[in-house]
């Protein structure tokens, strides 16, 4: 049952043409358009190198996130999550089916992201597991933000702040922009955002080849419990 639920989900993201501008066109155009460019001082070395971590970053955060408290505002509001609550798929099910087809999703958008990277010259290396980690905390942790969204507040109002957050979190959240560009009390609280944790992890790893991002898996940690556990607590089915 879980695994055709989150066949489901999976193709309504894939039909659903909003969904997709938000979760794969902007963040490649993003890239194109950065790397092509030289609107942003992104440091020494390729911009595609500097830029490639953070897209990847903010593909994430579009999908587990942005994309997945809109879908469910609104199944939430016109009873779907309701109904499903009474099939014979448990409620815990339907939360799996849904992450299931976030990490699908994620998969898909990586690959494609990872090809346009390495067509305009990028040249990662670090370990693939610690971006394998970071990877599955930030889902967590913009999972639980996005369902605590999408489970508390109206659809519409879902709607306005998912997307005012991923605006916000595009231009101070370390993806495009490098964070040593914002004055040092803005850097201190940015950093500790998950969208600037996962930004930093990823480009320690792939850019400058570190080992295990101890102090990013750890923010990403804190902010996975405190988002999944209050979507956990306050959600409402109806």
């Amino acid at each position: 049952m879980i695994a055709a639920q989150a066949a489901l989900e999976t193709k309504m993201l894939l039909r659903n043409g909003e969904q997709l501008l938000l979760t794969v066109v902007i963040p490649a155009l993003l890239l194109v358009l950065f790397g092509s460019v030289d609107i942003v001082d992104t440091g020494e070395g390729e911009a595609v190198d500097f830029l490639a971590p953070g897209v990847l970053a903010l593909a994430v955060m579009s999908t587990a996130f942005t994309g997945q408290a809109i879908a469910t505002g609104f199944e939430r509001r016109y009873g779907v999550l309701k109904r499903l609550a009474v099939s014979p798929l448990p409620r815990w099910g339907l939360m799996t089916a849904k992450t299931l087809s976030v990490l699908v999703t994620e998969v898909l958008q990586v690959v494609l992201l990872t090809v346009i990277a390495f067509a305009m010259g990028w040249s990662p290396h670090g370990n693939p597991f610690a971006v394998l980690l970071l990877l599955v905390l930030a889902t967590a942790a913009f999972s639980g933000l996005g369902l605590l969204m999408a489970g508390t507040l109206k659809a519409e109002a879902t709607l306005a702040a998912a997307n005012l957050v991923f605006l916000l979190l595009l231009v101070g959240g370390g993806v495009v922009v490098p964070l040593d560009k914002f004055p040092d009390a803005a850097q201190s609280v940015l950093g500790l955002l998950p969208i600037a944790a996962l930004s930093d992890g990823l480009r320690d790893v792939l850019q400058h080849g570190a080992g295990m991002p101890w102090a990013d898996l750890g923010i990403l940690a804190v902010w996975a419990v405190l988002g999944l556990g209050a979507a956990a607590r306050f959600f409402r089915w109806e």
